[in-house]
């Protein structure tokens, strides 16, 4: 079994191409691979794999992202793990640099790519389906629930996120997320600039969050009453742009592939 590791704004990833849809990647064995003390270390894994083998010939994209949390659940969308699937596509010649199609679980997401240097992704229309509220650390923060395929509740604070604890799930109204959510706490700093930090379900706080950003562009946007814009968001990882036209969002930054390896018989049978 082979794999690749691969960053965005290091959310990190493993990749595993499994074109044919062969491999049985059970939850036990993404936790597995994931685990940063006795597997690779990961906040999630990308199968590479044909979207007929899955028989979603329907999606019209050759190629679909099989996106896993850490924790072996299954995720509807990963914005940091397109780019980082489609600069796997080009770098092992699975995909031509240019316009591409990559099917997800959210549905088919538009890549646009050269043969080095930052990826942008088309990532749909933003839903925004009204406001909640998270706790951190016993602190309540009001925030907007938006869908970006995935769910997310973007909060605005006033204070340096550099200062917030996530070392523990916020808490939130499970009713609303029955499926549990993304938690986004921003700050905007003035002129289209926000730092950001995540809590993503199934993974923990990850160093950025590729739907969160956009998520967090469409709550900065929506506290100044419009629809439209350019978001620079700065998370712990680094930066990504984000691009609002009151149609679809686009999403830009670094896809960065790692490593490259094979995993050992013993440990995957062990798995």
């Amino acid at each position: 079994m082979r794999f690749v590791k691969g960053h965005g704004t290091e959310n990190d990833f493993v990749i595993v191409p499994d074109p044919d849809g062969s491999l049985d990647l059970t939850p036990s064995l993404v936790a597995a691979l994931c685990d940063r003390r006795a597997g690779i270390g990961a906040d999630g894994v990308l199968r590479v794999v044909r979207s007929k083998a899955l028989g979603r010939d329907d999606l019209g994209a050759e190629w679909f992202m099989d996106y896993r949390n850490a924790d072996g659940s299954i995720a509807e969308m990963c914005g940091n793990g397109v780019r980082v699937f489609a600069r796997y596509l080009v770098d092992a010649g699975l995909a031509a640099p240019g316009d591409l199609a990559v099917g997800t679980r959210a549905g088919v997401r538009p890549v646009s790519l050269g043969a080095t240097g930052d990826v942008t992704v088309d990532m749909g229309a933003p839903e925004v389906l009204g406001k909640g509220r998270a706790v951190v650390s016993g602190r309540s923060y009001a925030g907007l629930r938006i869908s970006m395929g995935n769910p997310h509740l973007a909060c605005a604070i006033d204070e340096p996120v550099a200062g917030l604890d996530l070392t523990h799930a916020p808490g939130f109204n499970a009713a609303a997320f029955p499926e549990g959510v993304n938690v986004e706490l921003f700050r905007p700093l003035g002129d289209g600039r926000v730092e950001m930090r995540v809590h993503e379900r199934g993974s923990g706080e990850t160093r950025s969050c590729g739907t969160g950003t956009v998520a967090t562009a469409v709550a900065a946007a929506h506290a100044e009453g419009r629809t439209t814009g350019t978001w620079e968001i700065a998370v712990p990882g680094g930066v990504l742009t984000v691009i609002l036209d009151g149609t679809t969002s686009f999403l830009r930054g670094p896809a960065v592939l790692v490593a490259e390896g094979e995993l050992r018989p013993d440990w995957l049978a062990a798995r």
